[in-house]
């Protein structure tokens, strides 16, 4: 299983970006998905989570603000990210649990005051 992010990088408060998550060597359709983060110092933390029958969760701090979703046809999860805040600043990683847990490399999210 290989998950690979894009999509990250600076963007102003108030401001958007759109994450995706290309994923490889699943059968993707079968299978949640979820992306989480690390501030620094900080331990990881779910932001949201999509289920094979597209039900989604998300983190309190993130509730009406972020939208995660998926392509099955292209093996893609969508993290679109609005209104962001100087506390999302983080590394954002993809993660799915096939047998066990894959993560990906993680892509940098800066949000400036």
């Amino acid at each position: 299983v290989q998950l690979v992010e894009s999509g990250g990088g600076f963007v102003q408060a108030g401001g958007s970006l759109r994450l995706s998550c290309a994923a490889s060597g699943m059968v993707f359709s079968a299978f949640s998905m979820a992306w989480f983060r690390q501030a620094p110092g900080k331990a990881r933390e779910m932001v949201a989570v999509i289920s094979r029958g597209s039900n989604t969760n998300y983190g309190g701090s993130v509730k009406g603000r972020f939208t995660i979703s998926r392509d099955n046809a292209k093996n893609i999860v969508f993290l679109q990210m609005n209104s962001l805040k100087p506390e999302d600043t983080a590394v954002y990683y993809c993660h799915s649990y096939v047998r066990r847990d894959y993560w990906g490399q993680g892509t940098q999210v800066t949000v400036s005051s």
